[in-house]
């Protein structure tokens, strides 16, 4: 047997999320099907760095699977976006050792959330970016209240309250607003995330951008470490997964 790592891109639009589920179209679904196919009935799993929501986007899923397919590594690509739907691509394929884990060999993450503050969004952005209406929010604020987020802190606060994570705790390694024309663009890496995390500190800095917040008020929240005092989960098609550190 091989394992195999694939970097894949999916636009999240019509998918109800990643991971599989009963009777729903999912990113999982989509790979094993067409695995499963190659193999000749064989069923093959496919494991990721993490699921992601319905409606979110990837420009940079890890995952890996095992086979025992002699079929060139080179030419794994091909084969496999030959047979998937468009709306997910792989980007490459490369043979690792079998203790290499998709999900467990994560050194950290990295991704990206766009707000589309132009007054008219172009109907080709709405599943891609969230439409603010015009509405252009304090940057500068945006980043003080950053600066509280970065480091090593037990996120509850930005933590979707059905989690059934324990340990709370996660490291933020860099946090940056950049505006793309009219677009803003938070770009945040870390060493994990909790379930929704990237999409409530979203929604938190955005609240501060729009003067619904203080700056300084994200201190308290994450000590806090009570979800109710942090803002609301930003909506899911704003959100991308850009990039696995292994």
């Amino acid at each position: 047997m091989r394992r195999l790592k694939a970097t894949i891109s999916y636009d999240g639009t019509s998918f109800s999320g990643y991971q599989v589920q009963p009777g729903e179209r999912t990113v999982q679904l989509e790979l094993e099907n067409v695995l499963t196919k190659m193999h000749k009935g064989q069923m093959i799993r496919v494991t990721a760095s993490g699921r992601t929501d319905s409606k979110v986007h990837a420009t940079g899923q890890v995952i890996h699977f095992d086979t025992n397919l002699s079929i060139p590594v080179e030419r794994y690509q091909k084969a496999l976006n030959v047979q998937l739907p468009r709306d997910i691509r792989v980007l490459e394929v490369e043979e690792v050792s079998s203790d290499f884990h998709a999900r467990f060999s994560v050194k950290g993450k990295r991704y990206r959330y766009i707000w589309n503050c132009e007054d008219v969004q172009s109907p080709f952005r709405r599943n891609y970016t969230i439409d603010t209406n015009g509405v252009k929010p304090d940057t500068n604020k945006m980043k003080d209240a950053a600066n509280h987020i970065l480091g090593t802190h037990d996120f509850s606060c930005f933590c979707a309250a059905n989690t059934s994570v324990v340990d709370k705790v996660r490291t933020i390694h860099s946090l940056e607003l950049e505006w793309h024309q009219e677009e803003l663009h938070m770009v945040i890496e870390g060493n994990g995330f909790l379930y929704n995390m990237v999409r409530i500190i979203a929604g938190t800095l955005w609240e501060v951008g729009i003067g619904k917040r203080d700056p300084s008020n994200l201190k308290a929240v994450i000590e806090s470490m009570d979800r109710n005092k942090a803002g609301k989960t930003a909506p899911p098609y704003g959100l991308y997964l850009e990039k696995v550190y292994y």
